[in-house]
């Protein structure tokens, strides 16, 4: 069995660079996933956060297709709560006329931020994620060749640009069900109730214009190098960030730090090892074995690599290895 590979960037913000820099590495990152045959490139929607600089994801969607030639270019995802299902309709109507056939829309419902950052993107407090089900049904109506609204999104009408709907719960599994749209779950940091999510996904799927069976793509961090020491050592700059996150205390993506994993103990390491559940630490040996057990496991139809490393060059040379271990040949 195996899965197709898609790129997740979260265009990360490391120590003593900038924003400026981080999307010259989420372009040539794109540029190069094109050439070893990942079929998408998703950036990620947060705000308030020091190590990630994808908050204007429409902006950064069109920075980077506008660097590659045919691999598709989306959101992974846009926080519907945080925005006009207008907008987005607007947003990505534009982006499908300017990169046809190219532009994927991957919807949540988390804010992307903490209460305060959500309540300064909102203004209306009265907007929550107990609308997104409705927001997402507007949304697409927005983009459908006859919508039942007065209003028109331009560009955006009749462009039908695909909708996935993402999700760590049972709630978006029932969700991306119902509407019949293919769904994404967050198991590369929020494994927990992934099994029972694609159960339920895939047994209650009803098919619909954009998708005749269910789709289920999963989240796999892969930190991989040429020798296993190499790989646990640049890993450490994500463990070290997500314990930061965890703590309350996020800060730009830190250089790596030998032996970093070991001496972590207690809850801070056992939280650890839960958010690595679905990873694959070391050599292309050993990514190849992680992935095809994975993908045996799972049945996943896709799988959305992540890779936090503070050196670019090193970031590039894991995807490299991921998708050389992954190939057919």
């Amino acid at each position: 069995m195996s899965a197709a590979l898609s790129v997740l960037d979260l265009s990360p913000i490391t120590e003593g660079s900038d924003a400026a820099q981080s999307f010259r590495n989420s372009r040539d990152l794109a540029q190069h996933a094109e050439n070893w045959g990942y079929r998408r490139f998703w950036l990620a929607e947060h705000h308030g956060m020091p190590g990630i600089a994808s908050a204007a994801t429409s902006i950064l969607i069109a920075h980077v297709a506008g660097a590659t030639r045919h691999i598709r270019v989306g959101a992974g995802g846009i926080m519907l709560p945080n925005h006009s299902p207008l907008v987005i309709a607007e947003q990505f109507g534009t982006l499908e006329s300017l990169f046809p056939g190219r532009i994927d829309l991957g919807l949540g419902r988390a804010p992307g931020s903490d209460q305060r950052t959500a309540h300064a993107l909102r203004r209306n407090l009265q907007s929550s994620s107990d609308e997104f089900p409705q927001d997402v049904v507007e949304l697409m109506d927005f983009m459908s060749d006859n919508p039942r609204q007065a209003v028109r999104a331009v560009p955006g009408t009749g462009l039908k640009v695909p909708v996935w709907i993402l999700g760590s719960s049972l709630f978006g599994a029932q969700l991306a069900a119902a509407l019949g749209l293919p769904y994404a779950f967050a198991s590369h940091f929020a494994p927990t109730q992934m099994m029972d999510a694609i159960a339920l996904y895939r047994s209650t799927f009803q098919p619909s214009a954009q998708l005749d069976k269910p789709y289920v793509m999963l989240g796999f961090n892969v930190f991989a190098a040429d020798t296993e020491a190499d790989a646990w050592y640049r890993a450490s700059s994500m463990q070290q960030a997500f314990v930061n996150l965890r703590s309350g205390q996020p800060r730009r993506l830190p250089p790596p730090v030998e032996g970093f994993y070991e001496r972590l103990q207690g809850p801070i390491r056992g939280m650890l090892d839960e958010v690595l559940g679905c990873s694959a630490i070391g050599t292309a040996q050993t990514v190849k074995a992680r992935i095809a057990a994975f993908v045996e496991r799972t049945g996943a139809d896709e799988l959305m690599i992540t890779c936090q490393m503070y050196a670019h060059t090193h970031r590039l040379r894991s995807y490299e290895i991921a998708a050389q271990a992954c190939s057919p040949a």
